[in-house]
């Protein structure tokens, strides 16, 4: 007959302070992902920009909080701006998507709101028609050429039917982003205000890989024209500026600054 074995093997069971530990680290990282800190929210957002957009005086969680938003020609730029009044945020994450909606108190009389949604292959993010006024003097916190210029005015920045989405490596767009600039005037020309004029970057319904972007002059005594595409990450745009009859001597300095002169109009030239 087959003989027993004098210490058969039992089956393994974890200790109790296993599975409590066990716990207690799985309720530590949700505590964690619920009560995350907006200075870790303010850390991405500089790290992300390059230094370029901060989130200072921050208050509540990474979910729901609020700060002050600084502008920036990056790091060891001397040219911050703040904007006044406080940003406030909302993020409700979901299973491969989420809800975000941002207010600020100087300019906007509601929240814009966003969503984003994931599959395997691409990322989208939309948001439903929006119109803010923000003021031009924020600008000049971006540095060069912005803090040469000293720009004030007022921007109107509305979208419509707006979606990015990045799929395949590429990013499309869909509807159109227009940004108005009103009564605007510049510390290099004694002529204020010089104009108001019309920025469009506008994709496809379907999406478009190189969205245009428009430039033109809705009136002023400085007329600017231009058009150009985004091409992925890079910006090719070409067009000019010239004085009306007049104003010439007034715009003189700017003329020379923004661009290349070629006789009484100076050439607009990126990427």
């Amino acid at each position: 007959m087959p003989r027993t074995p004098a210490n058969p093997a039992r089956p393994h069971h974890p200790a109790p302070w296993g599975w409590a530990g066990l716990g207690a680290c799985v309720g530590l990282l949700l505590a964690l992902l619920v009560w995350a800190p907006a200075t870790w929210l303010a850390w991405g957002v500089t790290q992300a920009s390059q230094q370029q957009v901060v989130l200072q005086s921050v208050r509540g969680s990474v979910w729901n909080g609020s700060a002050q938003l600084l502008l920036s020609g990056g790091e060891g730029s001397r040219d911050a701006q703040a904007l006044p009044g406080r940003v406030h945020w909302k993020i409700q994450p979901g299973w491969l998507k989420a809800k975000l909606s941002l207010n600020a108190d100087c300019c906007m009389t509601e929240p814009t709101h966003w969503a984003v949604s994931a599959d395997g292959n691409s990322l989208r993010l939309s948001t439903a028609d929006h119109r803010s006024q923000w003021p031009a003097v924020l600008l000049s916190g971006l540095g060069a050429p912005w803090n040469s210029l000293q720009a004030t005015g007022q921007l109107t920045l509305k979208t419509e039917a707006l979606a990015l989405q990045w799929s395949a490596g590429r990013l499309l767009l869909q509807g159109q982003i227009e940004l108005q600039a009103a009564q605007m005037a510049s510390r290099l020309s004694t002529l204020k205000p010089m104009g108001s004029y019309r920025i469009v970057l506008r994709g496809t319904s379907e999406g478009s890989p190189t969205p245009e972007l428009l430039l033109s002059t809705t009136q002023g005594p400085l007329q600017l024209t231009g058009q150009g595409q985004w091409v992925g990450a890079r910006l090719r745009f070409t067009g000019e500026a010239s004085a009306d009859e007049g104003s010439e001597s007034a715009l003189t300095n700017l003329l020379n600054i923004i661009g290349r002169r070629q006789g009484g109009k100076s050439l607009l030239s990126l990427g």
